[in-house]
């Protein structure tokens, strides 16, 4: 799982509550661990892999949208075999373990595992946080027509940038002067925490407020197609807030446990001594919310493709053959591109009302495909593309 403890562990005068999540049962936690995220990469690499059945359409430029929500998956796949190789030294090297953040020790690789280990783990997960706000944000963009033709590229920078930003940044602050002598005290951990979480609420508290207004965006642009609220567009405009809903619920559900179990370290390390009697509740919660956090941080590789595409199924095609078929969605970058008459055809749409709104009628239709892609229910499942080739 990502948290800023396994960061700080690799600290030889660490924290006492730190000390104490760290050491409870570390074989079962790494258990509960492996299994958690290997449980959540198989199932995660089986629903993006195309299915017998489906249709495997080559489109000419990816959606903005897909290619987001691959990446998101790709993020929890890597975080989650991290996992699964960090919890798998712990177990197997006790020894090697033993040696981590030893005062004065002469071997570094213990320490360099620590911190390698924790910073690759909290750099994908916190690189997946900002892919989600992203998602928010290209939604939005791509029902207002805002988004040109380059929007993927500052996604990209963003979500990437401000990731290792973020992390470098933090890890540096915490090991300052180094990683053999940190400096003790919460007010010299604290940027660290902030680094961590700050995407984490992000996604948090805006995310679902760019989901609300891009709902009635939504909703905007289908009473203004034809000027009527049809129930087929009334259902559609339910399916992408279902669809929103779902990407919010399963991210509260997997990392609300990390906030709960910071914030009940934070408090026992502002006690004078965390093992008195009358804190014995609050430790106990602590390890409670560690090991649900064990389990929950890694199973959103797999939640978040059921919120995404639904289940698509066990029956794994192997032979990958594309056939091609009309192109049925588009990126927020291609709506961008096509928002406006081109100055070749300007004249032509000028004397041609009747082709200009059809073209924006088109428009129109193409950004509702997008945000509902991947929700349709029985039959018409079978013809959507996998999401492997959604993405690329």
């Amino acid at each position: 799982m990502a948290s800023p403890r396994l960061e700080t562990y690799c600290c030889p005068n660490r924290d006492a509550a730190t000390q104490l999540v760290m050491s409870f049962q570390p074989e079962v936690f790494c258990g509960v661990c492996i299994g958690s995220a290997s449980v959540s990469v198989l199932l995660t690499i089986l629903q993006l892999l195309p299915k017998k059945g489906q249709i495997l359409r080559k489109m000419p430029k990816a959606s903005s949208s897909s290619t987001i929500l691959l990446l998101i998956s790709v993020c929890d796949i890597l975080g989650g075999l991290g996992m699964i190789f960090r919890s798998s030294v712990w177990l197997g090297f006790p020894g090697f373990i033993a040696n981590i953040s030893v005062a004065n020790a002469t071997d570094m690789w213990p320490s360099a595992f620590c911190v390698g280990s924790a910073m690759l783990i909290q750099l994908l997960y916190s690189a997946g946080f900002w892919w989600l706000f992203c998602y928010a944000v290209d939604s939005y963009l791509v029902v207002r027509r805002s988004a040109g033709l380059s929007t993927i590229v500052l996604y990209h920078m963003m979500a990437w940038g401000l990731a290792v930003l973020l992390c470098v940044e933090g890890v540096a602050l915490l090991y300052y002067p180094s990683l053999s002598s940190c400096e003790k005290g919460l007010e010299h951990a604290i940027p660290h925490y902030i680094t961590t979480y700050a995407p984490l609420l992000l996604v948090l508290v805006v995310n679902p407020i760019l989901f609300r207004r891009t709902v009635s965006a939504v909703a905007s642009l289908l009473k203004g197609r034809q000027g009527i609220y049809t129930e087929n567009e009334r259902r559609l405009g339910t399916e992408i807030q279902m669809r929103f809903f779902k990407i919010m619920l399963v991210f509260i559900v997997c990392w609300s446990s990390n906030i709960v179990n910071e914030s009940l370290l934070f408090y026992l390390e502002m006690q004078p001594d965390i093992n008195e009697m009358p804190l014995k509740n609050i430790r106990s919660a602590a390890l409670i919310t560690w090991i649900i956090m064990g389990i929950l941080n890694p199973m959103q590789g797999f939640l978040f493709t059921l919120a995404f595409y639904g289940w698509t199924g066990c029956r794994v095609d192997l032979k990958w053959q594309k056939r091609e078929i009309p192109w049925e969605s588009m990126s927020s970058s291609t709506v961008g591109e096509n928002a406006y008459p081109s100055p070749v055809n300007y004249q032509t749409n000028l004397h041609d009302p009747k082709k200009l709104s059809t073209t924006d009628s088109q428009q129109t239709d193409e950004a509702i495909s997008m945000l509902s892609e991947g929700n349709t229910s029985g039959d018409d499942r079978i013809t959507r593309s996998s999401p492997i080739y959604q993405g690329w």
